[in-house]
């Protein structure tokens, strides 16, 4: 009970103070809707060859979206795309276990507190919104990057 109190904070704590809210320039942009809640969100990505440079969104929706959206912007940027997908398919695998899976803690830090979330399966798709509008706008940047020839 009391880490559940914990993660509650946690979640609020990003929802009241989002990190990476704010669009700035991306190298790709998508918007996803939850169309259960009507959640929403625009998320740009910035990508420095491999690297994640920065992930800015625009957004509105209940806490559990909002925050989620904060913890994915502390836990990407700086991390080479290979490394921040690995993070995103811990998130989604710890969103799909319906509360089966206490997930990895150093791997997802403040991801982690989104695990009694995956009990309800309404609600998942909130966590999931900013992570999948994430996996999106990569993809497409990714797609879109120039072709480095190699001398």
């Amino acid at each position: 009970m009391k880490m559940d109190s914990m993660y509650q904070e946690i979640i609020l704590d990003h929802y009241k103070h989002p990190h990476g809210k704010g669009l700035r320039d991306g190298d790709a942009e998508v918007h996803h809707v939850n169309p259960t809640c009507g959640d929403e969100i625009t998320l740009r990505v910035r990508l420095d060859g491999s690297t994640v440079a920065d992930i800015s969104y625009d957004s509105q929706g209940c806490s559990i979206s909002q925050a989620s959206a904060s913890v994915l912007n502390d836990l990407l940027v700086g991390k080479q795309v290979g490394e921040a997908q690995q993070v995103q398919e811990a998130f989604l695998e710890l969103m799909q276990s319906k509360g089966q899976s206490e997930g990895d803690e150093e791997l997802l830090e403040d991801a982690i507190a989104f695990a009694g979330v995956s009990k309800y399966p309404a609600r998942v798709k909130c966590a999931l919104l900013s992570w999948m509008a994430w996996k999106d706008a990569t993809a497409q940047a990714l797609a879109e990057a120039p072709v480095k020839e190699s001398a």
